[in-house]
């Protein structure tokens, strides 16, 4: 079943097109990847897709409801977290999360009850007197997704909801959308740290210049993409003569970042590898360590976005 479905989907501002007739399909219950370098159109889309503003062109189907002319029957059953901060400074922890239950008409007890659950959730109990004012930023953030959770809904829209968590924080904050997701919650989340989007998602959109380059899962996206591997060999000892010996290799890039480690980087970096261990026994040069390193998500990306400057 589709929580999202947007065909040709596009936002002009004068003659710039920050959305660029995008269509992607997104399934119910899966968290749903959106990244793309700053400018690319990610936080328009989001916007689109939240109602907060109408596209130019093109459909949008949202759980089931035509978004562009019933938006607020849509915002009934979404929760929202955008990238700006969001917080009442003078309320505490708590009171934030008890208004907001407040708010989505959540009842007394079950409110009650909602909040306790998520002070101890996200960490909050030991703060839950203190006013947002006078918290850490990443105190804040983890008050401001918290919160979301106070009502019932359907989809959830996460723009860069890690921003200013330690590494305990955001993997405790991973663990706890991938729970979510279990009970059947649809999460759209946009992140710049791509160890997160590897490890969350379970598809992944890429976009650039407004336009969609790319939707697969994670492994799917490294296999099409992600051929190339580094290979990292350290030497016993330094051997400046090393990069003569090696330079005639084809169908490989090598890096020589002293007289001891030789990086290697190739879409046949099997045979390569064979070819240069052939030569460093030849030469009697020792190997330390040796390690193949398969291109991780982050790679792929910055390859794709550099290939889309290059073809504009």
């Amino acid at each position: 079943m589709l929580c999202i479905n947007a065909e040709s989907l596009s936002k002009s501002y004068g003659s710039v097109k920050a959305v660029n007739d995008i269509t992607m399909s997104v399934k119910s219950g899966q968290v749903f990847g959106f990244l793309g370098p700053n400018g690319a159109g990610k936080s328009t889309t989001i916007k689109l897709l939240t109602t907060l503003i109408q596209p130019s062109s093109g459909s949008l189907n949202i759980l089931g409801i035509d978004a562009i002319k019933n938006p607020l029957e849509l915002r009934h059953k979404i929760g929202v977290v955008l990238q700006q901060p969001s917080y009442e400074p003078t309320l505490t922890v708590e009171k934030s999360l008890e208004k907001y239950g407040m708010m989505w008409n959540v009842p007394n007890i079950e409110r009650k009850n909602r909040m306790e659950k998520l002070l101890e959730d996200f960490d909050l109990i030991e703060i839950r007197k203190k006013r947002n004012e006078d918290l850490s930023i990443g105190q804040r953030r983890r008050v401001q997704v918290a919160r979301e959770f106070m009502h019932d809904m359907d989809l959830l829209f996460l723009d860069e909801p890690t921003v200013g968590l330690d590494p305990s924080a955001r993997r405790k904050l991973l663990d706890y959308l991938k729970n979510k997701v279990k009970t059947g919650l649809t999460i759209f989340f946009t992140t710049h740290i791509l160890t997160e989007a590897e490890y969350l998602c379970d598809e992944i959109a890429i976009i650039d210049k407004g336009k969609i380059l790319a939707v697969d899962t994670p492994n799917a996206l490294k296999n099409r993409f992600g051929k190339e591997k580094t290979i990292k060999i350290h030497l016993l000892k330094n051997q400046q003569e090393i990069k003569s010996y090696l330079s005639d290799i084809p169908d490989c890039k090598i890096d020589f970042d002293t007289g001891t480690n030789i990086i290697i980087h190739s879409e046949q970096s099997e045979l390569v590898l064979m070819k240069i261990l052939k030569i460093l026994n030849e030469n009697d040069i020792e190997i330390d360590d040796l390690s193949a390193v398969p291109t991780n998500l982050e790679e792929i990306f910055l390859k794709m976005v550099e290939d889309n400057v290059s073809n504009n």
